[in-house]
């Protein structure tokens, strides 16, 4: 295995397996000008988004063969949730620390404003 997240572990009779090394990725969420979010995974500031969907997309299904996977994937799930969450909260025209009441009347104006234009229009046929 040639990846560096992955160490070779032996046991007392011999037998090899795989584990991953660290569960210390930090996942960061961004807009590049598509319309999905682009996910990079950084470990000790260094770029491991290859080898990350190198694990995810071997042939063989990642969690036959290593040990701790299905806890490395539910943390990375989690924290790439976590992400997206972040990136659409900062692009997001809600206006932060509102009640819910206050969010249902933003989200109404929003509403009303943007429809404003289509009300006129089909008013004055």
């Amino acid at each position: 295995m040639n990846n560096p997240l992955i160490e070779t572990v032996s046991d007392e009779s011999g037998v090899t397996t795989y584990k991953l090394k660290t569960f210390d990725i930090q996942v960061t969420a961004r807009l590049t000008g598509g319309l999905a979010p682009t996910i990079t995974y950084m470990h000790q500031d260094k770029d491991v988004t290859d080898e990350i969907r190198a694990i995810r997309f071997h042939f063989d299904n990642p969690a036959s063969y290593i040990d701790n996977y299905s806890t490395f994937q539910r943390m990375l799930y989690e924290r790439e949730q976590r992400a997206l969450n972040e990136l659409y909260e900062s692009i997001s025209m809600k206006p932060k620390n509102m009640t819910t009441s206050k969010q249902v009347l933003w989200s109404f104006f929003v509403f009303l404003l943007i429809m404003t234009p289509i009300f006129i229009i089909v008013w004055m046929k």
